[in-house]
């Protein structure tokens, strides 16, 4: 059987697993094995829900963390070789089993039910079959590269140490669980960074792109889905019509920020690179700068998730009371960390800071102080305020710029 190929000469190895071409767009298949990482992300907020306090949302953030590392490896396995193809579409279709058992884990990660299962074994159980199989596959797929090879080999001692963390958190329980986990979370945040970019292969920049960017989409989909929780079980009332077209509108100028501009400009970005400077900046600018692009959103959900219970009336409240505490800070702390990772993901891409984001993210924090003041509903469009200006005002300024790239971007694309 003749061999397959991995750009260039290199050669991937028998037809099970299928190479990546350079105009490689996202497959059906891993818009499906995105729909786990859905669930995970409702699962992560409705964790966030039940204990607002610093623990829960440092707890809920290193699930997250966690949950997102493992979905972050299947993108860039999903870049090197076809994910609906061969051993690739049954492998995922494993993964989506381990992963989906694991969001089903996340409300037990740290308070365990009684009656059934440990929860949090569970979840480490489901945290290594996920890593595991991906550094198989990996290392199927690289066949005769050794510098692909190399790269999995320096890497895997992370998914090992980070495992074991996990395991003994699980183990000892509270407090040291939390402890523990975090520096799993760290190990495989610091492992990867240390571990270098030299072998890493990243032969299609358009769907490494496409691919966070429907990230993205998904975790703005999770803040829609919390504005609908909010008000379930609630009788509509103009209130809640108000506060939920704020909500959405709010949505979309997050949409805005993105997909506007600075997602074009990325996607450009990393096919102006190739080999090990690719690599490092897919690394840099998606790996690690779309996780606190997510986290952003996943708290504002819950800020939105609360204020629209607030609205609505639920537990005696009115639209006219104050969310108060962490509740009250959920939603600029969310909006304002999706702003400033933003910022830095431009930096990334070498394109300068905008210093309209700045100052919104400093409006943002007076508001986090000026929420606990004012109503639930003023403070919500206090915050869509801040977010409608910056949207304006980039769209504005940069006008020209913009029209001229968005212009090149459609007509660039293939027709059909």
């Amino acid at each position: 059987m003749a061999a397959d190929r991995l750009g260039g000469d290199r050669v991937v190895g028998p037809r099970s697993v299928l190479p990546n071409a350079a105009t490689a767009r996202v497959t059906p298949l891993e818009l499906f094995f995105d729909l786990v990482f859905v669930y995970a992300l409702t699962q992560v907020t409705a964790m966030l829900a039940r204990e607002i306090s610093a623990v829960g949302f440092a707890r809920g953030l290193v699930v997250l963390g966690l949950v997102w590392w493992c979905w972050v490896g299947y993108s860039w396995l999903g870049n090197v070789a076809q994910a609906d193809e061969g051993l690739l579409r049954l492998a995922f279709f494993l993964v989506m089993m381990a992963m989906f058992v694991m969001a089903i884990t996340i409300p037990e990660t740290f308070v365990d039910l009684p009656g059934g299962l440990d929860g949090p074994l569970v979840f480490v159980a489901c945290y290594l079959v996920v890593h595991l199989v991906h550094l198989g596959l990996f290392w199927v797929a690289a066949s005769d590269d050794a510098g692909l090879r190399r790269q999995i080999l320096l890497f895997a001692p992370t998914v090992l140490v980070a495992g074991a963390l996990l395991a003994a958190g699980a183990l000892l329980g509270p407090p040291w669980q939390l402890l523990l986990w975090s520096g799993a979370l760290a190990v495989d945040l610091g492992g990867t960074m240390a571990a270098g970019a030299s072998g890493w292969r990243l032969p299609s920049p358009g769907h490494f792109s496409e691919r966070h960017g429907l990230i993205v989409i998904i975790a703005l989909g999770e803040s829609i889905v919390a504005i609908g929780v909010g008000v379930t079980a609630l009788p509509v009332s103009w209130p809640i019509v108000v506060a939920s077209m704020i909500g959405i509108a709010l949505a979309a100028g997050l949409w805005w920020l993105y997909f506007d501009v600075i997602a074009l400009v990325a996607e450009r970005a990393l096919a102006s690179t190739e080999g090990t400077a690719r690599a490092r900046l897919a690394r840099d600018a998606f790996t690690y700068l779309h996780l606190p692009m997510v986290a952003g959103i996943v708290v504002a959900a819950l800020g939105l998730k609360k204020t629209l219970e607030y609205v609505g009336g639920s537990e005696g409240h009115a639209w006219t009371d104050s969310l108060t505490g962490l509740a009250g800070w959920a939603l600029p702390i969310g909006i304002g960390l999706f702003v400033l990772a933003q910022v830095a993901f431009r930096l990334r891409i070498g394109k300068p800071a905008s210093l309209s984001c700045v100052v919104a993210v400093a409006a943002l924090g007076a508001l986090g102080i000026l929420g606990q003041e004012v109503s639930v509903l003023v403070a919500l469009g206090l915050v869509f305020a801040v977010v409608a200006v910056l949207v304006a005002y980039e769209t504005i300024t940069h006008a020209e710029a913009r029209e001229q790239l968005r212009h090149q971007h459609h007509t660039s694309q293939p027709a059909g």
